[in-house]
């Protein structure tokens, strides 16, 4: 482990009977009690074994160390290792949720004698607001560019390409339509659209189920794609997966950033974003069409009202800078 910082399965493959046994019950417990995604479980316990390393680090030469050496002093002597080699304020605020997760969890097994991390205060993250397109941008975001409908009419196009333009413009136009997560759009499946409602049924975070609608543009865009596209990609291996790669199998998520951040980087003046922009967007410009804040939480899938706020932030800062621009005595 010199001269780089150790992996996560480095640190797990070095910790002590007792804690590597805490940490499979931990991760265990997140899997199928609280259904979070393989990629927030991943997380969750890469901190904790990054936690467990400092506890044995601070332990030294002595006896491998156990849960009861946890304590709160070492959580916060963790964290500060953590912003000394330069760590953002939000992953401080992910890695203390890690171990406040982690300690009330091992407090309520009965793991530990009390609950150590509920008195870790948590580092508020920096308040950026998200980067979103104008209404005349994420128009012109989904306008396809001019260089391929030129190249459609000189020539005659392959037919997977044009197959794939199909699937990405429906892509686009969905989750601009929906503000979906890309996990979510990679995971439809062709039984979970409604056209005749214009509704998506999406699995969120948690596995929770929710119903969200889309509107007329991004319904001809999905009904192009199956009519006239995925039939020339699809094998045994495509299932029913809505959107496929080029191989026919389930669409990576990657391959739907690629997709966002060439589209968004094409249009004149717009920040270049990845899906989550497209998702900001839609939000910030349901919020300025009129919709309520609970309607917009409902439709973005948020456990929580104050993490759908931060648009009101977003439309209230685009309103003051065109009041700045706009108004002589600014």
């Amino acid at each position: 482990m010199t001269g780089r910082r150790a992996s996560s399965n480095d640190l797990r493959d070095s910790l002590s009977a007792p804690l590597a046994s805490a940490m499979a019950g931990y991760e265990r417990y997140l899997a199928a009690e609280r259904g979070l995604s393989a990629a927030t479980v991943t997380a969750y316990t890469a901190d904790v074994a990054s936690m467990f390393d400092h506890l044995a680090r601070m332990v030294g030469g002595e006896s491998p160390p156990d849960l009861e050496g946890l304590t709160l002093g070492v959580l916060r002597s963790w964290l500060a290792r953590q912003r000394s080699t330069g760590s953002a304020r939000a992953s401080m605020g992910r890695r203390a949720a890690a171990a406040k997760s982690f300690t009330a969890w091992a407090h309520r097994t009965g793991r530990m004698p009390t609950d150590v991390g509920a008195r870790l205060a948590s580092p508020r993250p920096d308040k950026t607001l998200p980067s979103v397109l104008r209404v005349d941008q994420a128009a012109a975001m989904l306008s396809p560019p001019a260089a391929d409908a030129a190249e459609a009419q000189d020539t005659e196009q392959d037919p997977v390409d044009a197959a794939l333009g199909l699937r990405d413009q429906a892509i686009l136009e969905l989750l601009y339509a929906s503000g979906i997560r890309v996990s979510e759009l990679t995971g439809l499946d062709t039984t979970d659209v409604d056209r005749n409602r214009r509704v998506l049924r999406v699995l969120g975070k948690g596995s929770k189920q929710r119903v969200v609608p889309f509107g007329l543009p991004a319904d001809r865009a999905v009904d192009a794609w199956l009519r006239h596209g995925r039939d020339l990609i699809r094998t045994n291996d495509s299932g029913r997966a809505l959107f496929l790669g080029r191989r026919g199998r389930r669409m990576d998520p990657r391959a739907v950033r690629t997709l966002v951040h060439a589209r968004t980087g094409g249009v004149e003046g717009s920040p270049e974003l990845a899906p989550h922009g497209l998702r900001h967007t839609a939000a910030t410009h349901l919020l300025e069409g009129g919709a309520d804040l609970r309607t917009v939480q409902e439709l973005l899938g948020h456990a929580s009202l104050a993490t759908t706020q931060i648009y009101t932030h977003v439309s209230a800062e685009r309103l003051a800078a065109v009041y700045r621009q706009a108004h002589p005595r600014a």
